[in-house]
């Protein structure tokens, strides 16, 4: 399975976010290009122990997480169309610089090379196997990737 800790998964996804640009339309869901790389921006941020979002796990997370994170992680399925983004990585600014927010993405999916972050805890799946953060951060960029068809 891919995951966001090979070298050349990370090479594929640096590859694709620098394919964006002003014109990028979404094929799914409400956000455009600039939200788009904003909210991964912030999600890796969040998982690389970069910002102060906070990693609680809440109540039915507890409950249906496990399970979930497991249904995500098994195998090569991409994530589905419309999921959900919890309230911490909702965009509020629409518009913004592309090319200095696809830099920061950039570096931070580089930044995974020196990921050290072993009690991440997701606030919807709980505490998760460094295995299953690289499947699970691979997909998310991926997706969203996938939703501005690069």
């Amino acid at each position: 399975m891919k995951t966001i800790f090979d070298p050349a998964t990370r090479d594929a996804l640096t590859t694709r976010v620098n394919a964006l640009n002003e014109n990028s339309k979404a094929l799914w869901g409400k956000m455009n290009v600039y939200e788009m790389t904003r909210h991964c921006a912030i999600w890796n941020e969040w998982v690389l122990g970069k910002n102060d979002i906070p990693n609680k796990q809440g109540l039915l997370g507890r409950i249906f997480g496990k399970m979930a994170l497991k249904s995500n992680t098994k195998d090569d399925k991409p994530l589905g169309k419309n999921m959900p983004a919890g309230s911490a990585f909702t965009i509020k600014q629409k518009e913004g610089d592309l090319a200095t927010q696809k830099k920061i993405l950039v570096d931070l999916i580089a930044d995974f090379e020196n990921f050290s972050d072993e009690q991440f805890m997701h606030d919807f799946f709980g505490k998760m196997t460094r295995e299953q953060i690289g499947i699970f951060a691979y997909k998310h960029s991926d997706h969203h990737l996938r939703q501005f068809n690069v």
